[in-house]
């Protein structure tokens, strides 16, 4: 590519200081504000000037204020700026322009070649580049005054940029509180609280439903008694091979929902109950992952992660298998309209999930995924359910999580008695059907916004990229070249070199 008029290509140590960073003796740490700010990597980098956290007493390496922070190490390419005199152990190097460059033109710089330089790490263990590598970068510089109007040009446009992101911003925001404030009033009733009144003989009481619910139960597990009596029929006749099949778990009745569980719940309409999620779904377990597992009869079938299943969504882009014993499908296989809750990772991942719709089949869940399939199939209250699970559930889940060193979880235990809220098969229906219709529209205007923030980092880099090839302010030819300002840069380096 021809160079603009005056400007000159140039390798970084032409026209910066680079100064790589060094962890001083942690003994020297602390908190009290005590000497200078101590920055060891990405994780202190804020929008553009790092936050301090710890301070340093006897620091090592030194970056001046105004210097540019790049990542070194895992992340690679990240930047930030100093806004003052600061500390920078081994994952930063600073750079400091020479010549009175702008620190800003440099900071720009870098952050136009930000994506370049995260795909150049190198290293086993984390991803990293060589004070080496830093200096062989080349650059296109221009000469000092259009670097200047280089640098307000980009601040300019970037500022309206960035107001047009902050509006965006609150917008999502204003959506996710108008998200709650819908599912409030449908837990509440009162999003269909003039279809009661306009369909009064289509409110049935819960209870009535209850009841109802409880002989589906009842019939299913004689089915499942049945069936169990045959599979153990054929095991006796095929002379006791393998593991006897397990009897299936009669629930008699549900503990009663406390005075203190209702206390934190939200308060239902006259004809609405909780019960407890056992007394209306059959909780499952989903399958371990065990490679070294013998199988008599292995099928090989396609199963749910924790990462597949979000938070009123599934992701299925990547599904994974694994190889079960071909008598274990009918048990462990998921059903139309099942419940699907994360057990655990992370602790807002507690309880997480969405409906299953047969997208795949056959297919299971791991056993880090519970799933619940309703003695009544109904697509409404499945829905209903994981919408309640996805957004009042977080707090039970929370409260009744364990936690260990590094992982949050949840028990059968814990998911069967979770309250759920019971209401006639008719105002699910009307719930769901204008839950869906609002939803649709807040993730239509969730996409829009999303779409517009990436294109506003894609105009961004855009700006970068005319920036530092002379496509973004004119050109003046009575403007000092470049390649003077690099002379007067080596006569001053040979200047400090002889003090």
């Amino acid at each position: 590519m021809l160079l603009p008029e005056g400007w000159v290509r140039v390798n970084l140590p032409d026209f910066t200081d680079i100064v790589m960073g060094q962890s001083p003796p942690s003994e020297t740490y602390n908190n009290k504000k005590e000497g200078l700010p101590f920055f060891q990597g990405k994780a202190e980098f804020d929008k553009k000037f790092p936050i301090a956290v710890k301070y340093c007493s006897k620091p090592v390496k030194i970056a001046r204020k105004g210097a540019t922070l790049l990542s070194v190490r895992a992340p690679v390419g990240p930047t930030n700026m100093a806004f003052e005199k600061c500390c920078i152990g081994r994952g930063l190097c600073a750079i400091h322009p020479l010549g009175k460059i702008p620190n800003n033109f440099v900071f720009w710089l870098f952050r136009c070649i930000e994506s370049q330089l995260s795909s150049k790490g190198t290293g086993s263990t984390f991803s990293a580049i060589s004070k080496q590598y830093i200096e062989r970068l080349s650059f296109n510089l221009p000469p000092l005054n259009e670097q200047h109007r280089i640098v307000t040009k980009i601040e300019e446009l970037f500022s309206e940029i960035d107001k047009g992101v902050e509006s965006l911003q609150k917008a999502n925001e204003l959506l996710i509180l108008y998200r709650q404030s819908l599912l409030k009033h449908a837990f509440e009733g009162k999003l269909t609280e003039q279809w009661r009144k306009e369909n009064p003989d289509k409110v049935i009481p819960a209870d009535e439903l209850l009841e109802q619910i409880k002989q589906a139960r009842e019939s299913r597990y004689q089915q499942q008694l049945e069936e169990w009596e045959s599979a153990v029929k054929l095991w006796e006749s095929e002379g006791k091979k393998g593991k006897k099949p397990s009897k299936p778990f009669r629930l008699n009745s549900a503990s009663l929902i406390k005075t203190e569980e209702l206390n934190g719940l939200l308060n239902l309409p006259q004809d609405w109950l909780y019960v407890r999620l056992s007394e209306v779904a059959e909780i499952g377990s989903g399958q371990a992952l065990s490679k070294s597992k013998k199988l008599g009869d292995p099928i090989e079938v396609s199963y749910l992660r924790v990462a597949n299943v979000q938070r009123g969504k599934l992701v299925l882009d990547e599904i994974k298998t694994m190889q079960i014993e071909r008598c274990q499908l009918k048990k462990l296989e998921l059903k139309q309209w099942d419940i699907l809750f994360n057990e655990g990772g992370d602790r807002d991942k507690l309880g997480r999930g969405w409906i299953w719709e047969s997208q795949i089949i056959p297919c299971i869940t791991q056993n880090h995924v519970f799933r619940a399939t309703p003695y009544l199939e109904s697509e409404a209250f499945s829905k209903l359910i994981s919408h309640w699970g996805n957004s009042f559930g977080q707090q039970y889940f929370d409260a009744e999580g364990k936690q260990t060193t590094n992982l949050a979880s949840i028990n059968k235990t814990v998911l069967s008695n979770f309250p759920v809220p019971l209401l006639s098969k008719t105002e699910q229906i009307e719930i769901i059907s204008q839950i869906d219709s609002c939803l649709s529209v807040i993730d239509k205007l969730d996409n829009d916004i999303e779409l517009a923030l990436t294109q506003s980092a894609t105009l961004k880099q855009s700006i970068l990229k005319k920036a530092f090839s002379g496509q973004l302010v004119p050109q003046d030819p009575n403007d000092e070249p470049a390649s003077v300002l690099l002379e007067r840069i080596k006569a001053e380096k040979a200047r400090a070199g002889c003090n």
